[in-house]
């Protein structure tokens, strides 16, 4: 992997898989504007207290006659998400049942009903007394300290088979069947009592993590779809049974950065999919997940219509949908631009409209990337605001048996669902179907149907392995149990009626969260910002920086000779009195001018990150955005740190405390963060009266003097900052040594900070401080409990993200040894899916490493480690390693050895005993 072996030239344009319609608008909108266009559209289409008098029964039959205990309104009633019982119910749900041994159930038991504090039984339900009273015992059994006795571990053994069946028997409420042959068994015993009711099969189970995983997933939706094809019944896709399909299971990298890849090897399988589903008269819907898959979801779905407008297989087949979440800002265009794209195909669809289950995750990204708002509502009532806007809209071109758009409402919301039937009774011949998940909402449904002549119900039903598809039953308890919504609401009986229908078609003046940029609020009494972050999901974000870095020729600075240290530092030493007698405020101010430069010059300084370092898209703007952070911290925290401070005066005096900056100090940087660790270390520096000599690195000098020429523009004085760069055996030597350096700053390998601090020690006059931060060798410790998939997501973006140079990559994996098969395919499986290329096409995952040296070093290791008897798991020239190192122990003395740079991984089978001893 040597840097500068791919040329720029060769990178592909991406705009071969784009739809030729005009973009989305971006995901963050303004939230106050949007809702107001909304209310515009909706104006005089809804009368609210007809909307009320509509669903009052609803609620107050669901409420009179509850659901059955398995029914979530029932678990959230009884064991609410916000309580410690329901918080280890929730826990244990999604845990237990893929832990394989029992030591670790035991204990993964007794941590999570430790905890809980279980309420009286006077007034329970049979059914809820039994499951209170095992989780009690079982609680009273785990939380006790363990003895050596064998009835105890008996006893433990027998409270934690019975917790595993418990929750095996909670999966069961919420998933169909294990397989789609018992879910359609199960399906028909329903339709018995309820012969229309159809529904949406979905294979659930997490995202694909490599190519095995989305052919299991697949070959499942491909069977699926053969054997509804088979099941007796006449009518279209409206009619009959369907699935619903999870693009990310399909395909491991259904991300915007492998769009071309997708295209080639995800498309064909789409198609192949609709092309089963017209044969047999199905309806297949692409599942909506993130906001940043958005327009894939879209292109994908519009190619694949495409496809089948010109296939005589699928000749009047209307059964391909997609699902909208009205949550998001900008689910009004969505609409509006999938009905355009279906009339350019000259096409039906189904569209599934639904409020949207990942708020949550939409909420933390936009806050964590720094994005300019949020790209969802963030008010609940403003989702039920577009919701009720979406359904208008549709409902608009659903009227006839040829209308462009058969809707389905998804929802568990009387107040939407009545609101959707009136907004249909305004436009006779709309046809459209209510949706409903399974094992939610039956009571309100019940009602409904009793009370309401809806022309259809779906019900969206999950399939597959219990062990699996817990995850899925946790998100959509936290979806429905959250204190804002209807599910949780309803089970509340506390809530008035009047209170839980309360009109929704208000505008509220603020958003309801903090924007991404003010999430940080005061620190030390003033406003602290958040950097300013990039959606590098949407193209037009991420263009201008590639084209950028495509148009860069990286300048090369020349560098200094040892000789010349001196006079540099005299001068910088001469100009520091001066610098620190600059009040502390005004030295801030102009740290505070140099993070609004580096955000102003994004573009520039992001195009020099990804050509001169070979940083990925992705770990540039992180880098950015650290540096922006560094300055705007390090200011506020200096005017708070070199305030004078009055000190007591026993005999009357005066006594006032003031810092002052000790002279030049020498700040030495890595080339791994050329850019955020360069610039806090000088800034910090500066803004506490220090002039600086900074050495960078000498791979990467043109970013240091970019830095330095934007601290010069922000206000700092030529004369207090100086670049030097050079070699560290030299030019880094004479600074370090030179009698007038104040202190040393230095990020960097261990070995050389202990030649730093040996060299300091040994100069004359006063001590000279060291601030150093060194590398280190980074382990994680997997247990059965985890979540497998999640490991290797951490795994794959701690070890090999920024070719893994970085002092915090993971360099040393411990894993249980009954785990240790499956996280193993999964990680090399992953592995294979990771893109190597060069730095500035957005779709690679691991730039090359810095130099020919760091890739010498990098191979010499890897030889070192398999000489010393680990197992190469997945190895290739342009492919980072991961090895297994058994459980040798003359192995593990070369550990300290990967200290350096370069994307490799150490993987380590652990016994329990070890497990606990590495925890402790």
């Amino acid at each position: 992997m040597l840097k500068g072996m791919f040329p720029v030239d060769e990178i592909i344009p991406e705009s071969e898989a784009r739809a030729e319609t005009g973009p989305l608008p971006p995901p963050c909108r303004d939230e106050e504007e949007r809702v107001t266009a909304l209310l515009g559209a909706l104006d005089g289409q809804l009368d609210w207290p007809q909307v009320v008098a509509m669903a009052r029964p609803w609620v107050d039959a669901v409420r009179k006659h509850p659901a059955p205990f398995w029914a979530l309104e029932s678990l959230l009633r009884e064991y609410p998400i916000t309580s410690s019982e329901g918080l280890a119910l929730m826990r244990l749900a999604e845990a237990l049942l893929r832990v394989p041994d029992m030591g670790t159930a035991v204990l993964l038991a007794a941590d999570q009903l430790g905890r809980a504090r279980f309420a009286g039984e006077e007034k329970l339900s049979w059914m809820t007394q039994i499951s209170g009273r095992i989780l009690m015992l079982s609680r009273r059994l785990l939380a006790e300290r363990e003895t050596a006795t064998l009835v105890q571990r008996l006893g433990m053994n027998t409270v934690v088979t019975a917790a595993v069946r418990a929750i095996a028997l909670l999966g069961r409420q919420f998933v169909l069947g294990q397989d789609l042959a018992e879910a359609c068994r199960r399906a028909a015993d329903v339709r018995k009592r309820q012969p229309t009711l159809c529904y949406s099969y979905d294979m659930l189970g997490e995202g694909a993590r490599n190519s095995a995983d989305a052919a299991r997933y697949t070959a499942s939706y491909q069977a699926a779809l053969q054997s509804l094809a088979m099941q007796p019944g006449s009518g279209g896709p409206e009619q009959r049974d369907g699935i619903s399909i999870k693009l990310s299971a399909l395909h491991p990298r259904y991300e915007e950065g492998q769009r071309r890849r997708l295209w080639v090897e995800l498309l064909p399988k789409l198609e192949q999919l609709a092309e089963t589903a017209a044969r047999g008269r199905l309806n297949l819907t692409l599942d909506a997940e993130e906001s940043d898959r958005l327009e894939l979801q879209l292109d994908l779905w519009d190619a694949v219509q495409q496809k089948m407008a010109r296939n005589p297989v699928s000749a009047g087949w209307n059964g391909l949908g997609i699902a909208v979440q009205a949550y998001q800002t900008r689910a009004a265009e969505v609409i509006s631009e999938v009905l355009a794209r279906a009339r350019r195909n000259r096409s039906r669809l189904m569209l599934r409209l639904v409020k949207g289950a990942y708020w949550d995750t939409e909420i933390k990204r936009a806050q964590e990337m720094g994005l300019a708002g949020y790209p969802v509502f963030t008010h609940k009532h403003h989702t039920d605001i577009s919701y009720a806007a979406c359904a208008a809209q549709l409902l608009e071109q659903a009227v006839g048996p040829e209308a462009l758009v058969y809707p389905q409402f998804a929802t568990h919301n009387a107040a939407t669902i009545a609101a959707v039937l009136q907004l249909a009774a305004a436009a006779p011949g709309t046809r459209f179907e209510m949706q409903r998940l399974h094992g939610m909402g039956e009571g309100i449904y019940r009602e409904v149907l009793r009370h309401s002549a809806i022309q259809s119900l779906r019900v969206y039903a999950p399939v597959g392995r219990y062990r699996d598809l817990l995850a899925y039953l946790v998100r959509r308890l936290l979806e429905n149990g959250a204190n804002t919504s209807f599910m949780h609401r309803l089970a509340e009986h506390r809530v008035a009626v009047d209170d839980l229908l309360a009109n929704p078609l208000w505008r509220a003046d603020d958003v309801a969260l903090a924007a991404p940029r003010d999430i940080y609020g005061t620190l030390q009494g003033q406003t602290r910002l958040n950097s300013k972050g990039m959606d590098m999901t949407y193209a037009n974000e991420r263009n201008p920086v590639t084209a950028a870095a495509l148009a860069l020729r990286v300048p090369t600075p020349a560098e200094i000779h040892p000789e010349e240290v001196d006079p540099l530092l005299h001068a910088l030493h001469a100009a520091q009195p001066r610098w620190d007698m600059v009040p502390v405020e005004r030295r801030a101010e102009i740290m505070t001018r140099a993070a609004d430069l580096l955000e102003t010059r994004r573009e520039a300084l992001l195009a020099l990150l990804l050509r001169e370092a070979h940083k990925t898209l992705g770990d540039a703007v992180a880098e950015l955005r650290e540096a922006v952070d560094f300055c705007r911290y390090y200011a506020i925290q200096a005017t708070a740190l070199m305030r004078p401070e009055i000190l007591p005066g026993p005999t009357g005096e005066t006594n006032t405390l003031r810092l002052r900056g000790r002279g030049a100090f020498v700040c030495i940087s890595p080339w791994n963060f050329p850019l955020a660790i360069f610039a806090g270390q000088v800034v910090a520096a500066l803004v506490t009266g220090n002039s600086v000599a900074a050495k960078p690195a000498e791979q990467t000098v043109a970013i240091a003097r970019a830095f330095v020429e934007l601290l010069w523009k922000a206000g700092v004085p030529r004369d207090v900052v100086a670049l030097m760069p050079g070699p560290g055996e030299t030019v880094g030597a004479a600074l370090v040594n030179h009698p007038l350096t104040a202190g040393v700053v230095f990020t960097g390998s261990t070995g050389v900070a202990r030649h730093i601090y040996r060299s300091l020690a040994a100069k004359e006059g006063p001590i000279v401080p060291l601030i150093a931060e060194t590398g280190g060798i980074n382990a994680m410790i997997v247990d059965s409990t985890a979540l497998v998939e999640q490991v290797v997501d951490a795994v794959i973006a701690s070890a090999f993200r920024s070719a893994g140079q970085r002092c915090s990559a993971l360099r040393l994996l411990c894993v249980q040894e009954e785990v240790v098969e499956e996280v193993m395919a999964m990680l090399g499986g992953a592995m294979q899916e990771l893109t190597i290329g060069p730095a500035v096409d957005y779709a690679t995952d691991v730039p090359p490493v810095i130099d020919a040296e760091a890739q010498a070093t990098l191979l010499a290791q890897i030889t070192r480690l398999e000489q010393g008897g680990a197992r190469l798991v997945d190895y290739a020239t342009d492919v980072p390693p991961v090895i297994d190192a058994e459980a040798q122990a003359t192995l593990l003395a070369q550990i300290t050895r990967l200290e350096q740079g370069g994307a490799r991984l150490l993987m380590r089978t652990a016994w329990p005993a070890e497990m606990q001893a590495m925890a402790m």
